[in-house]
């Protein structure tokens, strides 16, 4: 009897305990989805977290085709390498393009003392000054002047270029570094980038020469660098090294001179009177100093009787004064006023005329 009163008590709690169990159950899934504690907050995201992580780990294989689609790496790798190998061609290019101005030049022979009558060997060449210094032009222009050398002058860079563009016939440009508007290193730049400019050697005028320096205008363009003040030695150097003209086979300067004028014959002639020598070279300045010009007015006047008068007088002067290449061309001419109809003194007339200017200068630089 009470084992049968047990049990039924056991089995109304249990059945109590269930019922408050399935409350606390319904009560709980039925409450709003605001959560109140923190720890809950924390909690659902994780197993929200969770259930949404499995569709998408089963959703990556449908995603694995990528790596099929991105290039092999030797691909990747040639597309890489394009661009690098690309910009060192152009790089070479341009470099080769400075090297292919590269102007022939030959060596200098030992010379003797440089003078301003030197720069007649010359006669003829062309060369552009950028110069914004009235000093250094007016330096350039005197050292020059009685050449024969045609000097351009500008006054900037930027000047320069404008003479450049309408005409290109020159040697070279002796470019001063610093100037205004444009300056020496940028206008170099451009003439160096303009193939109708590659014949023309651009030398540096300045008074910078430190090795940075230096470089600089190489890196420019600029070919040679002449140091200010300029020395006549150094210009002499330079044009001789860049043209066909000027002392050959390693003939000194002071020996050409000697041939135009042999002072010792002239001295010999003068009884080794020295003053006297003197005289008579100032006298001959004086009294032949235009020779060519009145020979020239006998020639083109048809009056050869007067020409070959004038002729014999030259003659006779310039061996006596040690001249010997004057008087050979004035003999030329004397004999070839015979022959009216071929006129061929008017080509030796152009012979007198050259070697009548050198013998003036070597005349002077003597005195």
């Amino acid at each position: 009897m009470f084992h049968e009163f047990q049990l039924e008590i056991i089995v109304t709690v249990a059945i109590v305990i269930g019922i408050i169990v399935l409350y606390f159950i319904l009560n709980r899934s039925s409450a709003p989805k605001t959560p109140i504690d923190k720890s809950e907050k924390n909690e659902i995201p994780e197993v929200a977290t969770k259930e949404k992580a499995v569709p998408q780990i089963k959703e990556e294989p449908q995603i694995e085709p990528v790596p099929e689609v991105s290039l092999p790496v030797k691909e990747e790798r040639d597309f890489e390498v394009v661009t690098p190998a690309h910009e060192e061609k152009v790089e070479d290019l341009t470099n080769r393009r400075k090297s292919d101005k590269t102007i022939p030049k030959r060596s200098v022979p030992e010379h003797g003392k440089i003078t301003k009558q030197n720069f007649s060997e010359f006669a003829g060449e062309r060369i552009l000054v950028a110069e914004d210094n009235v000093i250094n032009q007016k330096v350039l222009m005197g050292l020059l002047a009685d050449s024969g050398i045609d000097i351009v002058m500008a006054n900037d860079g930027q000047e320069a270029l404008d003479i450049l563009e309408n005409d290109t016939n020159f040697l070279m440009i002796l470019m001063d570094a610093h100037m205004p508007r444009v300056d020496g290193f940028e206008a170099t730049r451009i003439i160096r980038t303009n193939p109708k400019y590659d014949h023309i050697l651009v030398v540096a005028l300045s008074g910078d020469t430190a090795s940075d320096d230096i470089q600089k205008m190489k890196d420019a363009g600029m070919s040679e660098q002449l140091e200010k003040p300029l020395r006549m030695e150094a210009l002499y150097n330079i044009i001789y090294a860049y043209t066909g003209k000027g002392t050959q086979n390693d003939e000194s300067a002071e020996a050409k001179m000697r041939k135009n004028l042999d002072v010792e014959k002239g001295l010999q002639t003068c009884g080794e009177d020295a003053g006297f020598y003197r005289e008579i070279l100032a006298e001959f300045i004086t009294d032949y100093g235009n020779s060519s010009d009145k020979l020239g007015e006998f020639l083109r006047a048809n009056d050869f009787h007067a020409a070959d008068a004038y002729l014999l007088d030259i003659i006779g002067v310039t061996e006596n004064i040690g001249a010997h290449p004057l008087a050979e061309i004035a003999s030329n001419i004397k004999l070839a006023l015979s022959d009216t109809h071929e006129q061929s003194y008017f080509s030796l007339y152009d012979q007198y005329r050259v070697h009548l200017d050198r013998l003036m200068k070597d005349i002077r630089e003597y005195l």
